[in-house]
């Protein structure tokens, strides 16, 4: 068993069974990190092969500033990104009209709703949900909600304005609440359809 320091001494090395150990120990949780930003399993894995070779030939540039853990997921995030803005045409720029700023004033107010009613669906069931996001939207979701970056450095990495941000944002939000609903309402459904003799009623509440 490696320590954090002997993984990393290692790979600096070119130590394979270092390497090894390495991709077993973050393998796993990186690759969930991909399937977040990719819409396909090709992509997932395209996204996933390209970081972790940077994360090999870049180690030397770890300094022990930070944690190795948060180094790696930095480097993953990027490669997402970098994809993205390879291979896929950014949406167009859209100028936030007050249609728009009333929208994303009321999915504000909804975060909590949506994050109550998310926590009624498995990992997978929201996976999916967020992979099948329109493009824009999945990559300001996961950066705004998840990674936590801020507008402004959303539009920096995806060469978008800070208004195109806030509005992909939104609707990611309102397709989100809807999606949630629908899925929560088809499991409600197949309960009921699934129900054992001489039960009478499962309620699922959404």
């Amino acid at each position: 068993m490696y320590t954090e320091q002997e993984l990393i001494s290692g790979c600096k090395k070119g130590d394979p069974q270092a390497q090894e150990a390495l991709y077993k120990t973050y393998a796993s949780r990186m690759r969930y990190i991909c399937q977040r930003y990719a819409r396909t399993t090709f992509e997932t894995e395209d996204i996933f092969q390209d970081a972790f070779v940077k994360i090999l030939t870049q180690i030397e540039k770890f300094n022990g500033n930070g944690s190795l853990d948060g180094w790696i997921r930095r480097i993953f995030i990027n490669s997402a990104i970098d994809y993205y803005k390879k291979n896929k045409k950014l949406n167009e720029q859209i100028s936030l009209n007050v249609q728009e700023d009333f929208q994303l004033a009321s999915i504000e107010e909804d975060e909590d709703f949506i994050s109550e009613i998310a926590g009624k669906l498995s990992e997978a069931d929201l996976l999916e949900l967020i992979t099948s996001l329109p493009d824009g939207y999945r990559m300001v979701f996961n950066l705004f909600a998840i990674e936590s970056y801020s507008h402004i450095q959303i539009a920096d990495a995806l060469n978008i304005s800070v208004g195109t941000s806030k509005s992909q944002l939104s609707k990611a939000r309102q397709t989100l609440k809807k999606n949630i609903l629908e899925q929560l309402a088809k499991q409600k459904t197949t309960v009921e359809l699934n129900l054992d003799p001489g039960v009478l009623k499962i309620v699922v509440s959404a």
